[in-house]
């Protein structure tokens, strides 16, 4: 009898550059944990080139399979989901690249901490920008950010299937291409989540990417979310606009001087003179 692998490795793939392909695929083929099925899905089924691609990879943990027509991203994540057969679901986009000990780290970290659904880390920009994009650890930190941003980073998650499949919870096209905000609000009520503090996925910048083509209705599903997520949850939204975090400077650049401060709903002239209240809404 074939028994399940511990991880189920998603990735759609739509008119994937070659040589991004082949870094992605071969960064989770090089991991140390070795326990998993690479489920890759092209959405553009008449691209022969990155069909071949995959197929060179004679590596029996890759699942290769093709939509009949080009579905998008949402409904393709959807079908990865249901062939999965993992414990685990580690999401990872189409030209990214997993550092060697990502998968080994998130499963030690969901095998010891069984009340948390969802584990990520860090993401290093690279290509256009470098930057390490930073997150919150823990789960009750990482929920009052929800208020107001998307801090678990999609590509570097690993979900555990039984959270999602108990709740009757995927993703939802409506709100793509935030579909990763909506699901992490979905689960904040069921799960807990946790960050690592280090660089799990190595993230590719470049002009074209969805983030920058689509960035007027990214804007709008964004802050549908995130209006959703501060209605279901006042708590968390009291407590962002407390914190430290929720804190915006205006600084005269010629002088260097810090002019205003908004910090706990108050705004500061020079940082240290109240000026007035700011009433939320």
């Amino acid at each position: 009898m074939q028994t399940c692998p511990r991880v189920s490795v998603l990735t759609p793939i739509y008119n994937t550059n070659p040589a991004h392909l082949r870094e992605m695929i071969e960064s989770i083929l090089n991991q140390t944990f070795t326990d998993f099925e690479f489920l890759i899905l092209n959405d553009s089924p008449d691209n022969t080139e990155i069909e071949k691609i995959v197929k060179s990879y004679k590596d029996k943990r890759i699942k290769y399979s093709k939509n009949d027509k080009n579905m998008g991203i949402t409904p393709s994540r959807n079908k990865l989901l249901k062939m999965a057969r993992g414990e685990y679901i580690a999401i990872f986009d189409h030209d990214d690249i997993s550092v060697p000990e990502r998968l080994e780290k998130q499963v030690a970290y969901l095998d010891a901490n069984p009340y948390v659904g969802v584990v990520s880390g860090f993401i290093r920009d690279f290509g256009d920008k470098s930057a390490v994009r930073v997150v919150p650890e823990f789960d009750t930190d990482i929920k009052i950010a929800m208020t107001d941003w998307c801090c678990v980073w999609h590509t570097a998650a690993m979900v555990r299937k039984s959270v999602l499949v108990d709740n009757d919870i995927e993703y939802e096209e409506f709100y793509s291409p935030c579909e990763d905000y909506r699901l992490w609000s979905r689960l904040m009520a069921v799960t807990n989540f946790h960050n690592l503090q280090t660089v799990l996925v190595k993230y590719r910048t470049f002009e074209n990417q969805t983030s920058n083509k689509q960035k007027s209705r990214m804007d709008t599903m964004h802050r549908a979310v995130r209006l959703d997520i501060i209605n279901r949850f006042p708590a968390y939204w009291n407590e962002w606009r407390e914190s430290d975090a929720c804190t915006t400077r205006f600084r005269l650049r010629f002088l260097g001087i810090p002019l205003i401060k908004i910090k706990h709903n108050r705004v500061y002239l020079f940082e240290f003179i109240p000026v007035f209240k700011i009433k939320w809404r």
